[in-house]
């Protein structure tokens, strides 16, 4: 037997392939095979005869039928047929059959490594993740409003689980440890392959295991995972070991574990210590997002949806379709910049196609979008293929999305004054001819009426310290970051100091709201002198929906300091020495007379004349004369013309230490065939002051405003219950409204609908009436919006709170009972 042992040993490069020993019994072997025995109606097995005839003491006759449907490990395939038995052994990779003998029962002496005693192997008969979503694990790791019934669970915190096994477990003779895999290429190394010991106390930080009850047959395990552990979908599988040998449970999908990030987790990077926080910035499926400019805010709802059933999976195909190796899932600023990219198509097929173009024949437009739930469903059913169209708001809805499902708390950031810096100057350049006329293939930077984008919450040990907490990202395709269309995470306390020097893309959100305007003039020699600039423009009003409640929250201050302080200046100053153009700064000169555009109320609406107040202060003790120039055009809310629809010059004079006030107006017909998405429209004012020869600019932007949908309940809201709801609106345009589509959809009320209504006449009202049957207890929302080529972003949100169905719950009793 010691020889057999070695034997097999040094033929170790063909595990399992019993012919391989030879102990000069070939011939014999091969004179019993030519003469079988005819009428045996279950032939011996070869392996097993050769053995017998090697050692007939330990392996005698079979004289039995066992079989056994044990999982073995460490056993290779055996070879096909070498000349010796046509009846080869099954694969040891998966259940054994009948062939196999219980050839150790006998003598447990003998080594035999390839055949092992599966008759009392320590087997796993099942396994029970408690992955109820009422149960203490889903509860505790606050996942339970995930509409799945996996197991979901966050990093950093232990969960239990059920083990049923084949014998009761002995914790001084068996082994057992539990193995997690995760990715395609699973290794120990980069922790995507984890082997979780049994221990007898549960330490912080680390994979373990401890048994909390020990009954019978089954074990109650609790579970520990460390704080930096990879996000994914592991597999489980269970290893077991006794003196008979190892086994390995099968691998069950359905009891794959899904691994999120952590907010509640002192010890995670996304750890965020105010619970009314975390239930907004994580929890919370519906927000606010705004839009328009700084004067006229407009704001609408959007459904996050990250706890819908299939979301948490599409955002997992995301990472997955990112090509991007899961070691590395465990660092959020790895994974948001991987987000960040995906969100966008040019450069990876990723969720969303951007178009600005107005024509959206091919798609969906950007204003009909209400919710991330349909478009990141589509994406995962087509299997990687772009979603068309999307704006800035439509991809920051879906990064918030896509962050709050994975445990990063996240929300949605909207800057009015949005510069697009294109040269890394850190300003708004702005080029002009002899004759003060704007220069436009120059004219690259841009200044958006508003921008959307996103915070999300971690800490930085990749940073100088103080540079944690809100970092900003940005899904939309604007400007590469490292040769890919992605932005941040930008540390906010970078930002509003000027550090623009810190990664990632801290110059492009510095621009964004906080850069000069400053206007050159081409001289005679074909070089640019700076003639004029103008601070206090960008970057106002950054808002982003209050924490429990549905007011606007202004966010200016944790991105910069008070415009015209010193704290500002000094940002400014210290972000521009690092920009391309640092010598734009120089001493200031003094300027006595300004310029300065306002809005009446809420401002002009749709279809109607619009008028704005223009003011001409002289602060020095001599009159003014000023030659001043007005352009209007229609804009993309993201700061490009699209048509010059008016322009205007005048002489005004000021009197010393006075001030003069100017009405500017603007009629519908003058816009009427011209606007785009959003009504945007920008007044440029530009002037010089005849007497010292002073240069005035001033770009004020606004938009007309559109009716909002009005959306009035019918009936009680119970769940599983019909009701209504009646759809109002009227028309504010003097001209027909084309194939109108109403958008209806509201998380636990109703699936996203579309409802083709058709036309609209002038100046008309119309109203419509939806049923439908809520899913889902408790407060909830209904969104609606309309889409048209001649009018956009139009929408509307109501608030009904749907009551549990007693009905159902006195049935529920009856069966009880």
């Amino acid at each position: 037997c010691v020889f057999l042992r070695m034997s097999v040993e040094r033929s170790s490069s063909r595990v399992g392939r019993f012919p391989s020993v030879t102990l000069g019994f070939e011939n014999e072997t091969e004179k019993e095979n030519e003469n079988p025995t005819e009428n045996n109606a279950q032939k011996e097995n070869a392996c097993s005869r050769w053995w017998r005839k090697v050692c007939p003491c330990c392996c005698p006759k079979r004289n039995d039928n066992n079989t056994t449907d044990t999982m073995i490990t460490g056993i290779g395939d055996l070879d096909k047929d070498d000349g010796i038995n046509e009846n080869k052994p099954v694969d040891g990779n998966s259940e054994l059959d009948g062939t196999v003998t219980d050839i150790l029962d006998t003598s447990p002496s003998c080594y035999l490594p390839q055949k092992m005693n599966t008759k009392h192997l320590l087997k796993v008969k099942s396994i029970d993740l408690l992955k109820s979503k009422s149960g203490e694990n889903r509860t505790e790791h606050h996942t339970n409003l995930y509409q799945s019934d996996d197991l979901i669970i966050r990093r950093g915190q232990s969960f239990q689980m059920w083990i049923t096994l084949s014998r009761p477990f002995n914790p001084s003779t068996d082994k057992l440890h539990l193995e997690l895999k995760t990715g395609p290429l699973p290794s120990v190394s980069k922790e995507t392959h984890v082997l979780i010991p049994l221990v007898e106390e549960l330490e912080d930080n680390r994979w373990e295991a401890a048994v909390v009850t020990n009954k019978d047959k089954k074990l109650k395990l609790s579970v520990n995972s460390p704080p930096t552990a990879v996000i994914g979908r592991y597999q489980l599988t269970v290893e077991t070991s006794c003196a008979n040998g190892p086994a390995t449970s099968k691998h069950d999908p359905a009891n794959d574990i899904y691994m999120l990030f952590n907010p509640w987790c002192e010890d995670d990077v996304v750890f965020m210590d105010s619970e009314d926080e975390r239930k907004e910035y994580i929890l919370n499926d519906v927000g606010r997002i705004y839009y328009g400019t700084q004067d006229q805010i407009g704001v609408r709802t959007w459904n996050y949806g990250q706890f819908d059933n299939g979301i948490l999976a599409a955002c997992l195909f995301i990472l997955e379709k990112s090509g991007t190796p899961p070691s590395g899932w465990g660092e959020p600023v790895n994974v948001v910049r991987i987000i960040s990219a995906m969100i966008n198509s040019p450069d990876d097929h990723g969720v969303l196609e951007g178009n600005w173009s107005g024509d959206y024949s091919n798609g969906t437009s950007p204003t009909a979008w209400s919710s991330s739930v349909q478009i990141l469903k589509e994406y995962y059913e087509n299997k990687g293929t772009p979603v068309k169209y999307g704006q800035c708001w439509v991809f920051a809805g879906i990064f918030t999305t896509v962050l709050r499902c994975l445990g990063i708390p996240s929300r949605t950031v909207t800057n009015f004054n949005s510069v697009h810096d294109t040269d890394v100057s850190l300003t708004v350049d702005v080029y002009l001819d002899e004759n003060l006329e704007s220069i436009d293939n120059l004219n690259t930077d841009s200044v958006w009426n508003f921008h959307v984008w996103n915070d999300c919450w971690m800490a930085r040990p990749d940073l100088p310290p103080g540079n944690g907490g809100w970092q900003a990202v940005d899904a939309t395709p604007q400007e590469t970051s490292q040769g890919t269309y992605c932005c941040g995470p930008a540390s906010l306390a970078a930002v509003r100091n000027g550090q623009v020097y810190l990664k990632h893309d801290c110059p492009f959100v510095f621009a964004e709201v906080n850069s000069d305007k400053i206007y050159w003039q081409r001289n005679v020699n074909g070089t640019f002198s700076q003639i004029h600039s103008e601070k206090k423009i960008v970057g106002h009003c950054i808002s982003t929906k209050a924490v429990g409640s549905d007011e606007r929250s202004d966010i200016t201050n944790l991105y910069k300091y008070p415009e015209g302080t010193e704290e500002e200046r000094i940002a400014v100053e210290t972000a521009c020495h690092y920009g391309s153009k640092s010598y734009a700064y120089s001493p200031p000169t003094a300027e006595d007379v300004s310029i300065e555009v306002t809005v009446d109320g809420e401002g002009p609406k749709m279809g109607e004349d619009g008028k704005l107040t223009i003011t001409l202060r002289n602060s020095s003790s001599q009159q003014r004369t000023v030659d001043l120039h007005s352009q209007t055009t229609v804009m993309y809310y993201t700061g490009v013309c699209k048509a010059t629809i008016k322009t205007d010059s005048a002489d005004v004079t000021v009197p010393p230490n006075a001030v003069e006030v100017l009405e500017w107006s603007l009629e519908y017909k003058d816009y009427k065939d011209q606007l785009v998405d959003h009504a945007a429209l920008m007044l440029t004012l530009l002037g010089r002051v005849k007497e010292t020869q002073q240069v005035l600019a001033k770009q004020f932007s606004f938009r007309l405003r559109t009716p909002d949908l009005i959306i009035k309940p019918i009936g009680k809201a119970v769940v599983g219950e019909k009701m209504a709801v009646e759809i109002s609106f009227t028309n504010p345009l003097p001209q027909v409204l084309k194939a109108v589509i109403f958008h209806v959809e509201g998380l636990g009320l109703v699936a996203a609908r579309k409802i083709n209504y058709g036309d609209i006449g002038s100046c008309a009202s119309v109203s419509l009436t939806e049923h439908f049957a809520p899913t889902l207890p408790g407060p909830r929302k209904l969104l609606a919006s309309l889409e048209c080529k001649q009018l956009t972003n139009v929408h509307g949100v109501t608030n009904i709170t749907v009551e549990e169905n007693s009905n159902a719950n006195k049935f529920n009793l009856r069966c009880i009972f």
